[in-house]
């Protein structure tokens, strides 16, 4: 049925099954709503699936591009929305018009897109909820000002998915971002000593330590196994954190070759793509496959005999993607099931952060949430923001970018910016945009760095210690300003996406996102795009 609202002196024709009205909120039920917007539109609120899909307000004229490499969709967006034609995002969409204010169209629920069609804004769930009676799928309305209505929306998805405990976020450091894969036991025991009396509260051993992905064993560059490095840890006073991408499995996996059956399939009985990583093919583990679940039970539980209490699950989108299950439910439902299984097994003692995870789907399951891109040493690169013209890519500006423009997810989870950066040595920043970066994770509260002791110099290491040690005082005056200890920050430099690549530009991107979905090209190019990419 047709609907009509008032919110600013504007009336609003809406078709949903029906509505609910409050004092401060207007809630629509029906699998499918539709606003038409009485007045021009000036930006159009773009939020990404993933951690690492973009979230951002565009110019309402703007048409992003599909990205590329296509191959890589599944790692860096939704891809079942990969091509659509029109401004949209998961879950939720909102509009600024003349003046500032906003109108935001937000579900309540899982498996949900808006899109903006014209003067339309129109939400959709993909699949009717089972168990649910017809009519009851919902959608918040909101007008106002921006921080107002995001509030609103945060605190309804609070009461629906819950809020993380509130656990204190701890000061870590990680060894991805200067070490990556190259790390063995030796290394790794020399910089936890080297660290000194830092004030880290965790050490998080990334990427590198497995056998494969998918087959979570010690590999031989640490032979004294998982127990001994995380006890080593422990032995400098801080807790020992380490990194998994549960639900995936790369193609020479022997979880692959001895379970086949337990990985995601397409209608035609093909295995799910999750994209290509690691020089190779990977597939995603179906979360609702009862021996699947039963796995990552075991292996949570044996990632904590090892002693490991900080865990850095990746790749958590590979849960989500489209494909046909054992158990027939929506995606982000099954999405959810996997993440509550692996959360119950790690207990609640252990801290939580999820990775290249669904955003609304993990509220109320972890403890903190990648809300942005990985950063990098780089602040954009030519070949991702200029011939790919990719946002969703490692770069410090992508990352920036939106990551500031998920913060009103605060109140729900702690929100993880990733590292920030403090050494000289093999980055290409300047100052400003390094500050900008550690101003950033003074913002969500959340301070990491990869650097290593040696890398620093005496005064680039007072400046990582001063940082990990501050308190602050913290206003948001604008969408991107803040005060800070009394000093303004300002995130509006990375906000802005490069301009749309022409001639030359538009014909070397399209060759080089051709090549980009050759694997032949992506194993001769790991270092510079595949080990980016994670």
């Amino acid at each position: 049925m047709t609907l009509t609202f008032e919110f600013g002196r504007q009336k609003y024709n809406i078709q949903a099954e029906h509505a609910t009205e409050t004092s401060d909120r207007l809630i629509l039920h029906g699998a499918q709503v539709h606003i038409t917007l009485p007045v021009p539109i000036r930006s159009y609120y773009r939020h990404g699936w993933q951690s690492w899909s973009l979230a951002a307000w565009l110019d309402v004229d703007f048409q992003l591009p599909t990205q590329k490499p296509s191959r890589l969709h599944p790692l860096q967006i939704d891809p079942l929305y990969a091509r659509h034609p029109a401004p949209n995002g998961s879950w939720l969409g909102a509009v600024r018009f003349e003046g500032g204010k906003v109108l935001l169209l937000g579900a309540l629920d899982l498996d949900t897109h808006v899109a903006l069609h014209g003067q339309e804004l129109h939400g959709w769930y993909e699949i009717p909820r089972m168990g649910h009676e017809a009519g009851s799928w919902e959608w918040l309305v909101a007008y106002g000002e921006e921080t107002s209505v995001f509030k609103r929306y945060a605190d309804l998805l609070g009461e629906r998915l819950g809020i993380a405990p509130g656990k204190p976020s701890p000061r870590v450091w990680c060894s991805w971002y200067s070490l990556y894969t190259s790390i063995n036991e030796e290394v790794l025991y020399r910089i936890f000593d080297e660290l000194g009396d830092l004030p880290l509260d965790v050490l998080q051993v990334d990427d590198g330590w497995q056998v494969s992905v998918g087959d979570w064993e010690a590999n031989r560059k640490f032979p004294s196994g998982m127990h001994a490095l995380a006890e080593k840890i422990k032995s400098t006073g801080r807790q020992a954190g380490l990194w998994l991408a549960p639900l995936l499995g790369v193609k020479s996996s022997r979880l692959f070759r001895e379970h086949p059956d337990w990985f995601l399939k397409d209608p035609d009985r093909n295995f799910v793509s999750a994209g290509f990583n690691w020089g190779e093919p990977v597939y995603a583990l179906d979360a609702t496959h009862p021996a699947v679940l039963d796995w990552l039970t075991d292996l949570m539980k044996q990632v904590r005999a090892w002693g490991f209490d900080y865990l850095k699950l990746d790749f958590l989108y590979a849960g989500a993607l489209p494909g046909k299950r054992h158990v027939e439910m929506p995606r982000e439902a099954a999405y959810r099931q996997g993440l509550k299984v692996m959360r119950e097994a790690m207990g609640k003692d252990a801290y939580f952060l999820t990775c290249g995870a669904l955003i609304i789907p993990s509220i109320g399951l972890c403890d903190a949430l990648r809300i942005g891109p990985d950063v990098a040493g780089t602040w954009e690169s030519y070949r991702d923001a200029v011939l790919l013209y990719n946002p969703t890519t490692p770069g410090t500006k992508n990352a920036i970018r939106t990551t500031v423009n998920r913060l009103w997810l605060r109140p729900l989870v702690a929100t993880d910016p990733d590292v920030a950066y403090f050494r000289s040595q093999y980055i290409s920043m300047t100052d400003e945009q390094k500050r900008m970066l550690q101003d950033l994770a003074l913002v969500c509260n959340y301070k990491a760095t990869s650097d290593l002791p040696g890398w620093l110099s005496a005064d680039e290491r007072n400046s990582l210690r001063e940082f990990l040690k501050s308190t602050y005082s913290l206003q948001q005056v604008e969408p991107y300003k803040f005060i800070l200890n009394g000093r303004q920050v300002d995130f509006s430099p990375a906000m802005q996406l490069p301009e749309k690549p022409t001639g030359l530009n538009a014909l070397l991107g399209s060759i080089v996102g051709w090549a980009g979905n050759r694997g032949w090209v992506l194993k001769l190019l790991n270092k510079s795009i595949t080990q980016e990419l994670k």
